[in-house]
């Protein structure tokens, strides 16, 4: 691995079964403007077949001819997630790509892709509850708390999987390169032991009841499994994962 190289989950741009309806897709690294410089991460999108059959796409990341054969092949797009505020660049090329999708907005995104410049449609908000169109495959509740950002976290209950972005990143430390391993650590996101980042945290300061709502909910559904945006998912121990990793809330 180059000294500016951050190792990518290969192979990307394919799906990769988690369960029975429920795929995920590795993509490649984008750059973060953040503390004055750009920042690289690494990408992840959830994509969720419907009991209809009918297609959930939660953070889609760069399409490729191969990715969209492969998801051709499942089932029709009808759904693009924007779970909080940072994830959300590629809805209007999917959208483009599948204009019978509807695009779901968290909160603050039309403002921050205005703010970035950056082109993207909206036709409907998230809330706290499953709207119709998912309801009888998916939950979701809005984590509150941080001044920063809310973030849309949704569980799957047939593979009793729990979907998050930013709330838990862990990154394996053989994957991050030597300039950046120190960020990793100040953040506290290292695996085993990821976690909220702690600039992240310092923004639910005096309003961690708020964020426990959120987290009661998420131990509530009882998650065997944990999809994250950024680092190593959890395939297993879904329940344990979740205590540690929001052992910041007290």
């Amino acid at each position: 691995m180059n000294q500016t190289d951050l190792a990518l989950y290969e192979p990307i741009s394919t799906l990769k079964p988690v369960e029975e309806n429920i795929w995920i897709a590795d993509g490649p690294i984008v750059n973060m403007a953040m503390y004055g410089t750009s920042i690289p991460f690494p990408t992840r999108m959830t994509l969720v077949r419907l009991g209809n059959g009918d297609l959930w796409c939660h953070s889609p990341i760069a399409m490729t001819e191969s990715l969209k054969a492969e998801i051709d092949a499942i089932g029709p797009v009808r759904y693009l997630i924007s779970p909080n505020k940072i994830h959300y660049a590629h809805i209007e090329s999917w959208a483009k790509l599948y204009p019978e999708a509807t695009a779901w907005a968290s909160a603050g995104v039309r403002e921050r892709a205005a703010q970035q410049q950056i082109e993207v449609r909206f036709d409907a908000d998230l809330s706290d509850e499953a709207p119709p169109e998912w309801k009888d495959d998916l939950d979701q509740v809005i984590f509150r708390g941080s001044r920063f950002m809310d973030e849309v976290v949704f569980f799957h209950r047939q593979s009793r999987t729990l979907i998050l972005t930013d709330l838990i990143e862990n990154f394996e430390l053989h994957k991050v390169p030597d300039s950046y391993k120190l960020l990793v650590r100040l953040g506290g996101i290292i695996d085993p032991d990821g976690k909220t980042p702690f600039d992240l945290r310092l923004t639910f300061l005096g309003r961690k009841d708020l964020a426990r709502q959120g987290f009661k909910q998420m131990l509530a559904w009882e998650p065997d499994k944990i999809i994250l945006a950024h680092g190593r998912w959890y395939d297993r121990n879904g329940m344990a994962e979740l205590r540690r990793a929001f052992r910041w809330l007290g």
